[in-house]
């Protein structure tokens, strides 16, 4: 009898802790790092959806720590297209921004697709490095026109899965406003 009530018990303990978010991880999956979803909005760029779409899965194909999600009703990085001034991205680097793709820079002949995943990388918590060869996305327009390389770098990436390793960074807070 006094097993079978120490059962019931321990039965209800589960019961009632589960719910709350209390309980025993021991499978090895349960201790895996969640991924943290970036909801993202593309209405306010018409023009360039499937570009936009397209540097959001270059993203999603390189790392696995945060994932870019579409969803105009829960975006918390917003594009907007612009006709002049560059490209440039507000965030705070967590996954929160304003993205503004200069149509005038695709009639120059900069790549939308890069220059979208580019800004988007500013929402991820990367800087600019417009020193560095066209194989770093984060180089932007430094390489010049000829440049279409939409996706990040091996380093790249490996940052952003650092940044991204326990959800939202943790890093100082800042604010990104550069020009592509």
């Amino acid at each position: 009898m006094h097993a079978r009530g120490f059962r019931r018990i321990a039965a209800l303990a589960m019961a009632t802790a589960a719910p709350l978010g209390f309980g025993l991880a021991t499978a090895p999956a349960a201790s895996a790092a969640a991924t943290t979803t970036v909801y993202y909005s593309s209405a306010g760029a018409p023009d360039y959806v499937a570009q936009i779409d397209q540097g959001a899965a270059n993203w999603n194909a390189a790392v696995s720590d945060v994932r870019l999600v579409k969803d105009e009703g829960k975006a918390t990085v917003v594009i907007h297209e612009v006709h002049s001034g560059g490209s440039y991205t507000q965030t705070d680097g967590h996954g929160k921004g304003d993205v503004y793709l200069d149509t005038s820079q695709v009639a120059e002949g900069y790549d939308p697709t890069r220059i979208a995943a580019h800004e988007l990388g500013h929402n991820l918590g990367l800087p600019d490095h417009y020193s560095g060869p066209c194989s770093e996305l984060m180089s932007g327009h430094g390489p010049g026109t000829s440049c279409t390389n939409a996706k990040p770098d091996a380093q790249e990436s490996a940052k952003v899965q650092q940044l991204w390793a326990n959800g939202f960074r943790t890093e100082g807070t800042r604010v990104t406003t550069t020009v592509y």
